[in-house]
Formats: C-alpha cells, sequence, structure tokens
C-alpha cells in the first residue's frame, strides 16, 4: 500500500489541491490535523479533499473542531474521520486521535485531551498497523523551537506496547521532516508538503 501523509495545511488550498493531484499515485492519502486555523476555515481544504478519489483519513489537529471535523466527513464516501476509531483498507488497520496532548495551548478553539483519557482510547482499540495521530509521542519528532520535547507520553507508550508499523504526527512545526523510531514503529512528523509511505 502506498500512503500520501500530510498535516498542519492550515487553510492552504494550494497545498490541498497538490494533494488531490498527486494523490493519483496513492493507495490512501493522511491527513493528521490542523486543517484549520484557530478553529477557523477547516471546510477550505477539505472540500478541495473530497476531489481525491482514493480513500482519504482524517484526524483532528488541535486548531481544528472535532465536532466540526466529523460533519465534514459525514457524507463523504472516501472519507474516514477517526478519533479513537479504526478503519482497514486492503487488510491494513488505521487507528486516528487528534488533538493537542496533553493540554498546552489556553485558547478556547484548542482541541486538546489528557494524557489520561489518550491512554484509555489507545489501551482499548484493536492491534493496528499504522496510528495516526496530530501529537507526537514524547521524546520523538516532537522538539519545539525552544528545546523543549512536548509530546505526549500516552502516545509513546503505545507505541512501545502495540509497536505499529507507522506513527504518522504532526503538530510541532519546528521537527516537520523529521523522523525517528520507537522498537519497530518509524515515526513521522509530516508537515503540509507530499510524505510518501509503502506498508
Amino acid at each position: 500500500m502506498k500512503i500520501l501523509a500530510f498535516s498542519d495545511i492550515h487553510q492552504n488550498k494550494q497545498v490541498a489541491k497538490l494533494i488531490v493531484e498527486s494523490s493519483i499515485q496513492a493507495d490512501v492519502i493522511i491527513g493528521a490535523g490542523d486543517f484549520a486555523t484557530c478553529g477557523q476555515g477547516a471546510s477550505d481544504t477539505i472540500d478541495i479533499l473530497k476531489e481525491a478519489s482514493v480513500p482519504v483519513i482524517i484526524v483532528a489537529g488541535n486548531h481544528d473542531s472535532i465536532v466540526e471535523l466529523k460533519s465534514l466527513c459525514e457524507n463523504w464516501p472516501l472519507g474516514y474521520f477517526l478519533h479513537g476509531d479504526t478503519v482497514e483498507i486492503d487488510n491494513i488497520v488505521f487507528l486516528g486521535l487528534g488533538g493537542e496532548i496533553p493540554a498546552r495551548n489556553g485558547a478556547h478553539w484548542n482541541e486538546a485531551l489528557s494524557e489520561d483519557n489518550a491512554k484509555t482510547i489507545l489501551s482499548s482499540s484493536q492491534k493496528y498497523d499504522v496510528l495516526v495521530t496530530h501529537t507526537p509521542p514524547f521524546g520523538h519528532v516532537d522538539v519545539e523551537e525552544n528545546g523543549i520535547h512536548d509530546g505526549s507520553e500516552a502516545i509513546l507508550n503505545a507505541l512501545e506496547d502495540r509497536q505499529p508499523r507507522l506513527n504518522l504526527c504532526g503538530h510541532m512545526h519546528f521537527s516537520w521532516g523529521q523522523s525517528s523510531q520507537v522498537g519497530k514503529t518509524r515515526v513521522y512528523n509530516l508537515g503540509p508538503r507530499l510524505n510518501w509511505f509503502e506498508v
């Protein structure tokens, strides 16, 4: 399976169009959150992504509204909004978990989960091959510009316990394009660009 993945496009219609144009070479598209900016404008890019002719897996970023993204994906036959849910495509199981984990941004629009809630969701899910999160695992591709690690312990623990093939994430802009390894799991902070993976 060939995956085209990205994160943090923040209403960038040009990037969304490039993703759709390039998707002819993909089996699945993955968007790891932050379609909107400060809670506004997710439809700007989601409406473009709906033109893709392959399945599109979406998780919410901290700038997105979970309720809004779920609504935008409801009547989209090839769109899969995952938040603690799984979908199986061509024998590959994808689990998605959105939002900032844990909450560090106090803005009213910030979509976040506690580490405890994330741990409960991640530990109760069935076996999965690809974990799609907005937040990176703690200590991996999660460095902020100030040098601080701001990832999630719950996500790191899930990777250590479950060892999926991939963890695709975003959120930390300073770490876009970086990769790491947790046991057998390859971890990538995607950013608003074309990232290609084979599983």
